[in-house]
């Protein structure tokens, strides 16, 4: 379905603009938009790439998605391009953290961006969270242990790829891979991709594409939906006292460098 139209005159008000201020701004009649939002007439590619590029958002966004849903606050600027974010809110404007539920993980690469798929999604608060957009997704597998299969990890948007800190856990939503759950490490100045490392050893590094990149979500905190035996919890005991060693000697190797 194509949304042209109402998206039109939906980013005109959110603009605040009327019919006359925005043919102004992007030099054409104000009868012309007038059609294009009645949808007395489709737009051409000429006004699609003049419009997009006033707005900053991509044309494949105002043809595919109904914006009319989504406020100004609703769209995160990548790369010079405001690319349609969806977030909700409470009755007092403050964001609530969506759940995405294990059975629908799969379907969050094609929902990610359709604030109709967002809204439908449960919604929780955690008062003591940092000041920020988070959501909360499902992690599957024994690639992060000690963190057990089903629990789900709770990340802080990233917007800017370069506040990406090395070692750190993120939840990446991906073109190929879907949604993972890795340390992180930056490398986009050696080979444009993020490297990506598991904390279960059997498992392979790899690297991702940045521009297959979608979101990147910095891990908060985790709610384990289920009981650790003892045996897990010393083995947790144990992995964290080897992470921590690791990091010092890490550090202590840049100190003699």
């Amino acid at each position: 379905m194509n949304y042209i139209s109402k998206n039109i005159k939906h980013l005109r008000i959110l603009k605040k603009l009327s019919q006359e201020g925005l043919a102004e701004e992007l030099n054409v009649t104000r009868s012309r938009i007038g059609s294009y939002e009645e949808n007395r007439s489709a737009p051409n590619i000429e006004f699609l790439i003049t419009f997009s590029d006033y707005f900053k958002i991509p044309i494949d966004i105002l043809l595919r998605n109904d914006l009319t849903k989504a406020k100004d606050f609703s769209f995160i600027e990548l790369n010079n391009q405001r690319v349609l974010f969806p977030i909700t809110v409470d009755d007092d404007n403050e964001n609530l953290i969506e759940v995405v539920p294990v059975k629908a993980s799969a379907g969050y690469l094609a929902g990610y961006d359709d604030p109709e798929y967002i809204e439908q999604l449960q919604k929780i608060k955690l008062p003591f969270l940092p000041t920020g957009k988070h959501r909360a997704f499902p992690i599957k597998g024994d690639s992060m242990l000690p963190m057990k299969d089903g629990t789900f990890v709770i990340g802080q948007f990233i917007e800017d790829r370069s506040d990406i800190k090395n070692g750190k856990t993120y939840v990446l939503v991906t073109l190929n891979d879907g949604m993972v759950y890795k340390r992180v490490y930056n490398t986009i100045d050696l080979n444009n991709s993020l490297l990506l490392k598991s904390d279960n050893k059997s498992y392979d590094n790899y690297n991702v594409p940045i521009n297959e990149v979608l979101e990147i979500w910095e891990f908060t905190c985790s709610i384990n939906t289920q009981e650790y035996t003892q045996e897990e919890l010393k083995f947790s005991s144990i992995i964290g006292m080897f992470n921590e060693l690791g990091m010092e000697l890490k550090a202590l190797e840049e100190t003699l460098k």
